[in-house]
């Protein structure tokens, strides 16, 4: 068999997969509202507590007449895209400040330890006193819950990265800021895409939490008010639509991943 044919039998292979892997994703979805349908209706799970799919789906068809499922959407949506890049940035920057300077690496390094160990959801009280109860608290929750981590990892991955081509480049007068954008940043870039993966699901459950303890608008809003006056259709719906936006951030730091990659080469 010719190499010409040999690759595109590989190419029809992949393609094969990828229909079958969608397929397969597309049954268990399909399965999965199915049998929480069937089990609500003869009432083997309690419909008052699990609610249902048909009734989430009316709800959301209300929603969507008053519009206000889509302030609360956006609302959140908002918040946790600000914290999400927030946090990141941060924790990026943080990452190239302690390679920047071993001394502050060495000062900081128990610090972040402990900062990483704390729940952070323990300081939401001290964030909303200290920024208030509004937009302010829940991105700066959203942030926080993410900065840490993406600090630490980040780091990591600078400090890993092959010193042979510092060497090579340093042996030219490269400078250190010369060395860090050209060799360390560009080696990096699969780590902090990783984290950005990451962080999409710290983000939304930074974003949420803040809503439980100060919004009056938002999803996380709607799950503790469904919570409070016993409406689980209600928290049903939100925790669906939560899914959604989330898998759509997540996809879209995959696109920002392959075009990276597309561009390195």
């Amino acid at each position: 068999m010719k190499t010409k044919e040999l690759h595109s039998a590989y190419v029809q292979g992949l393609k094969r997969e990828k229909r079958w892997v969608r397929l397969t994703q597309l049954s268990i979805l399909i399965l999965f509202f199915v049998s929480w349908e069937f089990l609500t209706s003869q009432r083997i799970l309690d419909p008052l507590l699990f609610s249902s799919p048909s009734r989430v789906w009316n709800l959301l068809l209300v929603r969507i007449q008053d519009g206000s499922i889509f302030v609360h959407s956006s609302v959140t949506l908002f918040e946790t895209v600000l914290g999400f890049i927030l946090g990141t940035a941060m924790g990026t920057a943080m990452a190239a400040t302690l390679w920047w300077s071993r001394f502050i690496s060495k000062v900081m390094d128990p610090y972040l330890v402990v900062l990483n160990s704390m729940p952070k959801v323990a300081l939401g009280p001290i964030l909303i006193v200290g920024l208030g109860p509004g937009f302010s608290s829940i991105i700066a929750m959203g942030a926080l819950i993410s900065v840490i981590i993406t600090t630490l990892v980040v780091y990591n991955a600078f400090k890993e990265v092959d010193e042979n081509y510092l060497k090579v480049i340093r042996s030219f007068g490269a400078s250190k800021r010369k060395s860090f954008f050209s060799v360390i940043l560009p080696a990096c870039f699969p780590t902090i895409i990783s984290t950005l993966k990451v962080n999409v699901g710290l983000a939304w459950v930074g974003v949420i939490v803040g809503e439980f303890l100060v919004s009056k608008q938002g999803l996380g809003y709607m799950i503790i008010y469904g919570f409070q006056v016993f409406n689980f259709t209600m928290v049903m719906l939100s925790l669906l639509i939560i899914a959604v936006l989330a898998t759509g951030m997540y996809q879209l730091v995959e696109l920002l991943e392959r075009k990276l990659l597309k561009y390195r080469g």
